[in-house]
């Protein structure tokens, strides 16, 4: 239905219907949410990395993480 709500996977506050990972489509609240340093969509912190590189921290998300060698 429009204007429903789910469940943020994380901590289980309401999240956003738009609010979900692109990369498991968990429902994640903004608040758990990161968006990806690389590709910059939404993730949950189950599908993101923090990247220690030459550019300083970063949160990269499983996708763009396998071409960070």
């Amino acid at each position: 239905p429009v204007g429903a709500s789910k469940a943020c996977s994380s901590c289980v506050r309401t999240a956003d219907v738009k609010e979900a990972c692109t990369q498991c489509d968990q429902f994640v609240c903004q608040n758990c949410s990161s968006l990806c340093s690389c590709c910059n969509t939404v993730i949950c912190s189950l599908c993101s990395t923090l990247d220690y590189g030459d550019v300083g921290e970063q949160v990269l998300c499983n996708g763009c993480l396998i071409f960070q060698v």
